[in-house]
């Protein structure tokens, strides 16, 4: 077993980070090894308008590190913690191709699977594995017909001199709750500390080190909320510095510095690709130790005045990854570039916002798929709006930024009775999570917990009526813990994408005013 090891010289814990764990098995034998780790990339193959981050510029990056840490007789293992899927169009409308291809020319080494890698049917993950030229890792992600893990549960990496280093692929025990049910009904996902307690022990005994490539969350003191266990639970969980270090994602958190827990050093690197984690760790006489840690910056810029100017210094972009992507990002933008419509406002769905409580941008969504449908009421997620709307013309990448998951909208006939359970179950949701409702032509009164009343297009809601309620496919599937109507007898998938609903609203209906959309307190709390 490892054993934690304080470094007491004051001039070596300058130096060091005071984090060791001690292997046994090779004496006498000194191996120098730097993790370079992203994660929740979510579509950012190419940089932004202000030439910050993208995938050319980490190419040029990596292979920077790699030179200087191979010419000193060092070892290189690039990771990726999730969520390369989902949040920009170029990317959504092209399955992610352009970043597991430039991922691929980076020289990326194992990802681990993260939520949004299951917004896609399982044959477009599928495709994805062959564009990517390294394993996909999540030991508890499980096909349910056989039992066997969906990809690779690790991967033991061998450098010079037999040094080993396992790397495990773990995700978030409540990703079900996350992604689309219908795509995920052949999988099973396990508790990944359980998964952890079986599975590193052995690995333990096969390699001098063993990393945990997670895409579980960071949550401070393990104080998760309502969301599943993360990295410092996992660390807490195990024996002693079982597990050296945790490449975290999930959470987008930019940890400046390595958070140390029960011995294991847990790392993430914020999102898109702005940043690439930098660990430096040193295996002497099977003591791993860190050296030195950093977050570098892929081109950022801040606000000096009027002009933006680099915080570090340029990194050039590599002419062989710009090659690779621009036609990715040409055909992409033909499409996307189209202008649709305008709004004379913001149409509001900022994350923060939108979560917590009605917007205008909820309630037009709400309405347009309830139109659509020819439905009497419209109820929205929060967690599938992803982003505002700006003031002035509004393209077809817009639309996408705001609905990029291609759920279909559905239709449900329920009982006044069956609907009254179906809207206190949808006003009890968390304000501040993805489940959050935005409601369209329903207005509810809540007594605490309890519906006390609700009425639908201004008349009392009664318990012998008929009403046809419009949702998308997710939630009808019980994503986001809604109730699942999927298997009703009235139940209905249009087949109609609600991004698609949303373009078409916006081109008849433009010039949007966003007065026609303001919130109308469709929920009160006495």
């Amino acid at each position: 077993m490892r054993k934690f090891v304080f470094i007491l010289s004051l001039a070596v814990v300058t130096v060091f980070s005071g984090c060791a764990t001690t292997h046994m098995r090779k004496p006498d034998v000194t191996h120098q090894l730097t993790i370079l780790h992203t994660n929740d990339h979510h579509g950012h193959y190419w940089k932004n308008r202000h030439s910050e981050y993208g995938l050319a510029a980490q190419k040029t990056l990596v292979e920077n590190i790699r030179r200087e840490v191979e010419t000193k007789g060092g070892h290189v293992l690039v990771l990726s913690a999730g969520d390369v899927n989902t949040g920009v169009p170029e990317s959504d409308l092209q399955d992610a191709e352009p970043d597991f291809f430039a991922m691929s020319l980076i020289g990326y080494d194992a990802m681990a699977l993260g939520n949004h890698e299951f917004d896609n049917p399982l044959d477009v993950l599928s495709k994805q594995k062959q564009w990517a030229s390294f394993p996909f890792l999540s030991a508890n992600v499980l096909e349910r017909s056989t039992g066997k893990p969906l990809f690779d549960a690790y991967k033991i990496f061998t450098f010079k001199n037999g040094f080993k280093v396992a790397v495990v692929g773990l995700i978030a025990e409540d990703t079900p709750k996350l992604v689309m049910p219908a795509y995920i009904e052949t999988l099973s996902f396990k508790n990944p500390i359980e998964t952890a307690k079986n599975l590193v022990p052995q690995l333990d005994k096969q390699a001098d080190m063993v990393v945990a490539l997670t895409h579980m969350g960071f949550y401070k003191d393990a104080a998760h909320g309502n969301n599943a266990p993360g990295d410092v639970t996992l660390a807490r969980s195990m024996s002693m510095s079982e597990i050296d270090v945790i490449v975290g994602g999930h959470t987008h958190d930019k940890l400046s510095q390595p958070v140390i827990e029960n011995g294991a050093i847990i790392v993430q690197a914020g999102d898109w690709g702005k940043y690439v984690g930098r660990l430096d760790l040193e295996v002497r006489n099977g003591i791993v130790t860190q050296k030195n840690y950093r977050l570098i910056p892929v081109n950022l810029k801040e606000k000096v005045k009027k002009d933006r100017v680099l915080i570090e210094e340029e990194i050039p972009e590599s002419p062989l990854a710009l090659a690779v992507l621009k036609p990715y990002n040409d055909k992409g933008k033909v499409e996307l570039g189209k202008v649709i419509g305008s709004t004379d406002g913001i149409l509001m769905g900022e994350r923060k916002t939108v979560r917590s409580k009605e917007t205008n941008l909820g309630n037009l969504i709400a309405r347009a798929q309830r139109l659509k449908v020819g439905a009497d009421l419209a109820v929205m997620g929060s967690g599938g709006i992803r982003t505002s709307i700006a003031k002035g013309d509004i393209t077809y990448k817009d639309v996408l930024k705001v609905q990029p998951f291609s759920n279909t909208i559905c239709v449900v006939t329920l009982s006044g009775m069956e609907l009254k359970q179906y809207l206190e179950i949808s006003a009890n949701k968390t304000p501040g999570s993805g489940a959050f409702a935005q409601f369209e032509n329903v207005n509810i009164v809540m007594s605490g917990k309890r519906l006390k009343s609700a009425s639908v297009g201004g008349q009392m809601v009664r318990d012998d009526g008929k009403y046809k309620l419009a949702i998308n496919s997710f939630m009808a599937s019980g994503g986001d813990g809604y109730t699942k109507v999927s298997n009703h007898p009235t139940f209905v998938d249009t087949g109609y994408i609600d991004a698609d609903i949303l373009k078409e609203f916006i081109q008849k209906n433009s010039p949007l005013k966003i007065k026609d959309f303001s919130p109308t307190n469709d929920v009160i709390r006495e």
